[in-house]
């Protein structure tokens, strides 16, 4: 039997996976339309009762799918009166008889089109984030304002991620001193199937940079040891001036791996089991390179998933706004002046296609 090229090969698992998903998605759409009919069975004349808040939301998603789409779909109110909610929000929005009333001045209409543009552009972003975003700019919004904006256009942000304070008086203790290292694992799609992959990383605690020491597929003992060199460089490695390394009970993290930290004067702090928040930096990292792009693509090959990784990196230190670094909320690598960055037209950086986005101004 003869077999088939590589590329072919590959493309047809690729359109095998992806008809696969759109299967699932079906089926999805299937269980919820049934859903949604029983539910009206059990409510049977009983009239809902829904927030504005929540009007608006179905308002938007309706107007999108259109009058035909929302007949089939089996919805707990009628089309007319979806779009008909609709219509309400649009003549709300251009009302001119509500602009002489007394309060607050409202949001410039460029302003607030750039938010829903942000919300809409970045499904993994919360009120905060975009907050800092909007900062980058030139633009100070409290972010309640960014809600009342979001929540008028029928957007819901990502929901704020939770902050713990233990690890800020241990880190103003140790300051500049410390760092942690850790794996995380990315399934890829390979000729031979899927492949998990081992990324070794290193986060300097004060600053939030990071540095990926090495990916693979078959990690031990030996490899991790060749990895951790360069971050020992004398020029630009993340453990050149680090006194600490913060480390859990991985057994790649062996007796080589320790002798190579005291060589070069850095005392490995060894976790306790079962303790991941005392490594809390690593593993936001690791929630964010996953939410914000790991899971949201399908990485095909190791090329790919470097691709992936290093398009991440460069975002997180150049374009990412961080809200638990000094001020909170800003850039690794911070842009000019407040006043310098009013000028110029807003542009969209992208990275991967839309999926990493960054706004900035052009230079005046």
């Amino acid at each position: 039997m003869k077999r088939l090229p590589s590329p072919l090969l590959f493309q047809m698992l690729v359109f095998m996976t992806a008809g696969w998903m759109r299967r699932s998605d079906q089926l999805v759409l299937d269980y919820l339309r049934e859903e949604n009919r029983a539910l009206r069975e059990m409510l049977g004349e009983r009239r809902l009762t829904f927030s504005d808040a929540q009007r608006r939301r179905l308002a938007v998603r309706a107007h999108a799918l259109g009058r035909a789409a929302l007949r089939g779909a089996a919805s707990l109110v009628t089309p007319e009166t979806l779009l008909r909610w609709y219509h309400t929000l649009v003549a709300r929005k251009y009302d001119g008889s509500r602009g002489g009333r007394l309060g607050r001045r409202s949001t410039r209409a460029e302003i607030a089109r750039l938010i829903t543009d942000m919300a809409k552009d970045n499904p993994t972003w919360g009120y905060t984030r975009i907050r800092g975003a909007l900062y980058n700019l030139g633009h100070e919004i409290a972010r309640s304002t960014i809600q009342r904006i979001l929540e008028d256009a029928g957007l819901e942000p990502a929901p704020e991620p939770t902050r713990r304070g233990s690890w800020d008086t241990f880190l103003k203790a140790h300051v500049g001193a410390v760092v942690a290292i850790d794996f995380f694992s990315v399934e890829v799609v390979t000729l031979a199937g899927i492949v998990r992959y081992l990324v070794l990383f290193a986060i300097d605690l004060e600053s939030r940079h990071v540095a990926v020491a090495g990916i693979t597929r078959d990690a031990h003992q030996a490899w991790v040891v060749n990895s951790m060199r360069q971050l020992f460089d004398p020029v630009d490695g993340l453990l050149r001036k680090a006194r600490y390394l913060i480390h859990d009970r991985d057994p790649l993290f062996g007796g080589d791996f320790k002798r190579l930290l005291a060589s070069c004067g850095v005392a490995a702090v060894r976790l306790p089991a079962r303790s991941p928040n005392l490594n809390a930096f690593a593993e936001r990292f690791i929630g964010s390179i996953r939410r914000e792009c790991l899971s949201r693509v399908i990485p095909l090959g190791e090329r790919h998933l470097r691709r992936l990784v290093t398009e991440y990196l460069e975002h997180y230190h150049l374009e990412r706004n961080h809200q638990g670094l000094g001020r909170g909320n800003r850039l690794l690598c911070q842009l000019p002046a407040n006043d310098e960055a009013r000028a110029g037209a807003v542009r969209k950086r992208q990275r991967l296609g839309g999926l990493l986005n960054f706004y900035h101004r052009d230079a005046a």
